[in-house]
């Protein structure tokens, strides 16, 4: 890369950032949306990849800013912070999908809790999202752009600015008819987005809260993505004939996302808008970039 490019992304950090972010993923799914590619598992794996167009690009910009690559690694593997917020990770997911499942049935939607999933699908599922199904990406939403973010606006803000960002990141699989998000309808996409929104502020809760922990945040990030497989919504009374019902997929949707909201509105409530922690946030220095200002 020639000294000139390499200015131009430390003058234009987080611009610099997105653009290598959307380029990298919209290049890998873009082009697996154009192949016709069947669902399977190298297609999992292939979307897995594509999603690591964020801390590719949080790499590359570390790099060209001058900044400590080791450190922003680091934040990866900083697993010491305290029995409390490991219990958290590991367990407000199930928090979540028990408040969900409750509010599914109180509006009558129909359960079969002999479908429920073995608790080693958890497992796999758990190691697979932490890894390669979307914690693989908060090395960057988190490890880079949340921190570059604050240290200009509030954590609240600087989560509704990685949530718009990481949203948007997301609209090849939402071209593509072989993906989850390509099923889905408009009222579906809509509530993804809200918790979109809601779990950017779980996600900046957490890596405040425990000093800049990228490991803490993957494993939450990967708790709250798997919780599908345990919800007892009866499969059959969703998609009878193969043909899904509108409204009680919406309704799946809904209480789902209610107690996602619930939990972002109490932290930002108990803990203010200006740090949703306890204690200051992780600087940019933290994330491996330099002391310069953030462009």
């Amino acid at each position: 890369m020639s000294s000139g490019i390499r200015a131009l992304i430390d003058q234009h950090r987080l611009v610099s950032f997105v653009v290598i972010a959307y380029a990298f993923t919209w290049t890998v799914q873009g082009a697996l949306a154009y192949s016709g590619m069947e669902a399977s598992w190298t297609h999992s794996i292939l979307i897995g990849f594509g999603a690591f167009g964020p801390p590719v690009a949080a790499g590359v910009v570390v790099w060209a800013s001058g900044g400590s690559l080791r450190t922003w690694v680091s934040q990866l593997f900083k697993w010491r912070i305290g029995a409390k917020w490991w219990v958290i990770a590991l367990g407000l997911p199930f928090v979540v999908l028990a408040a969900g499942v409750a509010l599914f049935v109180l509006a009558g939607g129909p359960i079969d809790f002999s479908a429920i999933q073995s608790p080693f699908i958890y497992v796999f599922a758990m190691v697979w999202g932490t890894v390669w199904g979307g914690g693989q990406e908060e090395l960057g939403w988190r490890g880079f752009m949340l921190p570059a973010l604050q240290d200009r606006f509030s954590a609240l803000v600087s989560s509704l600015l990685v949530g718009v960002t990481w949203a948007g990141w997301h609209l090849p699989l939402f071209l593509n008819p072989t993906t989850t998000h390509g099923g889905w309808a408009l009222s579906q996409q809509l509530l993804w987005m809200v918790s979109i929104f809601a779990g950017s502020i779980l996600w900046t809760w957490m890596y405040n809260s425990t000093g800049g922990s990228i490991l803490s945040v993957a494993v939450f990030h990967a708790g709250i993505n798997s919780m599908g497989i345990f919800h007892p919504a009866d499969t059959n009374a969703l998609v009878p004939n193969g043909v899904p019902d509108p409204w009680l997929n919406l309704l799946a949707e809904v209480t789902g996302a209610i107690p996602m909201v619930a939990v972002a509105v109490l932290i930002v409530v108990g803990y203010g808008a200006a740090r949703l922690a306890n204690r200051n946030p992780p600087t940019p220095q933290d994330a491996g970039l330099p002391p310069e200002a953030v462009e």
